[in-house]
């Protein structure tokens, strides 16, 4: 258990959990943290992840951007239409037809895999925007312009230049505008604006009816699909791919992960159907080979138009792997490369943007001594992913887990799949009213780890504190790590507790 803790600083965070728990899940990040934790690991190092800003005037604007957005439906709310998003774009004038687009789904993998394929198109000196959820820490994360989130300002008067045309289809239409089709719109009126040379598009959630899909991309990327948001999507792989493959336009290439056989027949029928063309992960392209190296992996990759040896990728894991063999075929498709001409892009170019790569939140490392990683897993194949890179990449003489998860997910398949790896659990929450309850979640993990390996705590600053004590512990701990798991809000709230926001 940690120390006792001041009485104001106590009282300081009890008001931002309090604030935070009242607002849409997604804008549900603890700001500021009530304290340094005696975890942080010095001065946070440039990953792409803005702060709050520090002119209390645009603060104070952007809070009221975020309180507009958080009275609209939560983007967890899935409307089987388009009539609204498409609705907004007609009066703005279809921004998100003012470049060409390359539209990412699946079920893992899709905002790591969006970063990768920004980072390459902006070696080859294209002005890229990129649009992505959730966020870890700050709204302003999701539309990124050159490579990096747009300022709080020009987030700011992106919203306030759309408002009016906003508040005119919400008065139109039967429902206002979502959470999510708003911030949609604010993505490709601000691309448009910029203007860009390429959007690079992660879908919400689905495909077919995600208020991204006013995009006619000439690439649609389909990333492992699995079981999630099985209330909304479906519940077999085959009635989930049936969603996500409604991003597949006319005459357009697709990029095909490795899928369950009934996915891919899915996907393949939907690209005959639209006259698309199919590449497919483990046929025209895929991972040639991958050995660990110090602060990633080198790969040897097989794309469309042939080899690209010697590639190092600063992140962790077999799956991020795949996701780089995934980012270098779209990017590829783009060019044309494998369809027009048969030729490999340039190496060195390849090579330095993968080198530069980040994605917070997925097995990311913010701590040493004990070791912290962070990662986003939130269902049981990101978990089963999360697992084995972890395994791989670190020589943990004992791991502990803190998981605070979302309650409408698979909690006990998402438990199971870190059971080998964990000597002990501390299971907290996070700020978001969707967050798990703790002594629900504690019940659950208790079935799956037995009571002497699980703790309760929570408040995550608690747990974070518990989780350290017992890495730290001597004798024949020492090596030990933590692995902070469970929800995008968890990795993001404990990124700032840990001094990284």
């Amino acid at each position: 258990m940690s120390e006792e803790r001041p009485q104001n600083e106590s009282d300081e965070f009890e008001e931002i959990v309090e604030a935070e728990t009242d607002r849409d899940p997604d804008l549900a990040v603890i700001e500021a943290g009530s304290r340094t934790l005696r975890a942080q690991s010095g001065p946070p190092q440039g990953d792409g992840i803005p702060s709050r800003p520090a002119d209390p005037e645009v603060d104070r604007a952007l809070r009221e951007v975020e309180g507009e957005l958080a009275k609209r439906w939560p983007e967890t709310k899935l409307d089987p239409s388009l009539v609204r998003i498409e609705s907004l774009m007609d009066i703005l004038g279809s921004p998100q037809r003012a470049y060409p687009s390359i539209h990412i789904t699946g079920t893992n993998g899709k905002t790591s895999t969006a970063r990768m394929v920004e980072s390459l198109l902006g070696a080859f000196d294209l002005r890229t925007g990129r649009y992505t959820s959730p966020h870890v820490q700050s709204i302003t994360e999701r539309i990124s312009l050159d490579g990096a989130p747009i300022s709080a300002e020009r987030f700011i008067e992106t919203y306030q230049d759309i408002q009016p045309y906003i508040e005119m289809v919400d008065a139109q239409q039967e429902h206002r505008l979502s959470f999510f089709e708003v911030l949609t719109g604010m993505a490709y009126a601000a691309f448009a604006d910029a203007p860009v040379d390429i959007a690079v598009v992660e879908v919400g959630m689905g495909g077919s009816w995600d208020a991204t899909n006013v995009v006619d991309a000439g690439v649609a990327v389909i990333m492992p699909i699995s079981l999630d948001h099985t209330d909304r999507l479906g519940t077999t792989p085959e009635q989930i791919a049936t969603e996500k493959a409604g991003i597949v336009k006319q005459d357009a290439t697709v990029v095909l992960a490795q899928q369950p056989v009934e996915a891919a027949s899915v996907v393949l029928k939907r690209a005959v159907e639209v006259d698309a063309t199919v590449a497919r992960e483990g046929l025209e392209f895929g991972v040639l080979s991958r050995e660990v190296a110090v602060g990633g992996q080198l790969l040897t990759l097989r794309g469309l138009g042939g080899e690209y040896p010697d590639v190092f990728l600063p992140l962790h894991g077999a799956h991020q792997a795949h996701n780089a063999a995934m980012a270098l075929a779209a990017v590829e498709a783009f060019f044309g490369v494998g369809s027009q001409h048969a030729r490999t892009l340039d190496i060195d170019t390849i090579r330095s943007a993968f080198a530069s790569v980040t994605s917070p939140g997925r097995m990311e490392v913010v701590r040493r001594s004990p070791t912290v990683v962070l990662d986003a897993a939130h269902n049981p194949a990101g978990a089963r992913a999360a697992a084995e890179a972890v395994t791989e990449s670190f020589d943990f003489s004992r791991l502990v887990g803190v998981v605070g998860t979302s309650a409408d997910k698979d909690v006990r398949g998402l438990l199971e799949a870190f059971e080998p790896i964990f000597a002990e659990v501390v299971v907290t929450r996070n700020s978001s009213h969707r967050s798990m309850d703790p002594d629900e979640l504690a019940a659950i993990a208790v079935e799956v780890f037995g009571s002497d390996r699980v703790q309760v705590e929570p408040r995550l600053d608690d747990a974070l504190e518990e989780a350290i004590t017992l890495a730290e512990e001597e004798g024949e701990y020492a090596g030990a790590g933590v692995l902070v798991t469970g929800s995008v809000i968890t990795v993001g709230e404990a990124r700032l507790l840990l001094g990284r926001g």
